[in-house]
């Protein structure tokens, strides 16, 4: 499977798939420390970074919303004292699309060269 940090998300439409489990299991073998959450039958995508400070966190959210607004791909963003919880999933088809494996593929290759980032929480 190719590098999904290098990959561009599709334009999504309201018909477009989920992905299937088979795809989310070979996915997330790309994304290990990224786990599903199934908040009222919609799967997302979440990870949380922690980082040294508030200033650290607030930067690395701006630097996530950047990205997402070049893919025009958007997540939640929870920014909080020492750590930032970013959430990936497709609104228009309510779950799952492989633009949220693409965004938190990049989102990781953000946080590999953030300063100040510590260690990942389960």
């Amino acid at each position: 499977m190719p590098d999904l940090s290098k990959a561009h998300c599709e334009a999504c439409r309201a018909d477009a798939p989920r992905v299937t489990d088979i795809e989310l299991g070979a996915l997330l073998q790309q994304l290990p420390d990224w786990g599903v959450q199934d908040r009222n039958g919609v799967m997302q995508l979440e990870k949380q970074y922690r980082f040294d400070d508030f200033q650290q966190a607030l930067a690395f959210t701006q630097a996530v919303g950047e990205i997402a607004e070049a893919e025009g791909h958007h997540p939640a963003l929870l920014t909080e004292w020492g750590k930032v919880t970013v959430t990936w999933w497709t609104h228009k088809i309510g779950g799952l699309h492989r633009n949220d494996f693409i965004m938190a593929a990049r989102t990781e290759e953000l946080a590999r060269h953030s300063a100040g980032l510590r260690d990942v929480l389960a």
